[in-house]
């Protein structure tokens, strides 16, 4: 298995080069977990669209991580998030969802991405779910060599913050470290 990349100019973001995979619930549920639950302290997560980025870091491990009627639930205790990313079919609501609204919600787009300069070196990697309506659900945003563990500027690139990338690029996508990846000496 080795992944195809599709580089693509996004308004206001610059180059991304995006590394796509399944959407199927058992594959979502696995890495969402394994993200939330052996990487909390690592990554930042939110939403990352045009006027508006949340960089959330999680306040401890999260309590609990479920699946329920095609929604993943990641708990921190105080406060929680949901993302669909299966097929949700309403169970207690008051409304069904339509075929239609059910299709929109769950994840439609799945892929591991980097930000290119204008080099085509990388200065930010991470993952990111799009709803079947091309809207975004959550951005995952990876350990960054160019900021410290406490996500200040680091005064020098630390590439080893490049494991967590590495390892997933390696299992979920056939993929061997790039040199692209720790050529970038400055965060743009």
């Amino acid at each position: 298995m080795t992944a195809v990349s599709i580089k693509r100019e996004e308004p206001g973001l610059g180059t991304i080069e995006s590394f796509p995979i399944a959407t199927d619930e058992p594959l979502l549920h696995g890495l969402l977990r394994e993200i939330f639950a052996d990487h909390w302290q690592e990554i930042v997560f939110g939403t990352h669209v045009l006027g508006s980025v949340f960089e959330i870091c999680a306040p401890n491990a999260p309590t609990r991580i479920s699946l329920h009627d095609g929604y993943l639930t990641v708990d921190f205790g105080r406060w929680h998030f949901h993302v669909c990313i299966g097929d949700h079919r309403g169970k207690g609501a008051p409304v069904p969802p339509t075929p239609e609204v059910n299709l929109h919600r769950r994840t439609g787009r799945a892929e591991f991405y980097r930000m290119l300069n204008r080099d085509g070196a990388a200065y930010s990697w991470g993952l990111r779910l799009y709803n079947g309506g091309g809207e975004q659900q959550i951005t995952v945003f990876f350990p960054n060599p160019f900021a410290t563990p406490d996500n200040t500027r680091a005064r020098q690139p630390d590439w080893s913050r490049l494991a967590m990338w590495d390892d997933f690029r390696r299992r979920y996508l056939g993929l061997e470290p790039e040199d692209c990846d720790r050529a970038a000496r400055k965060p743009k």
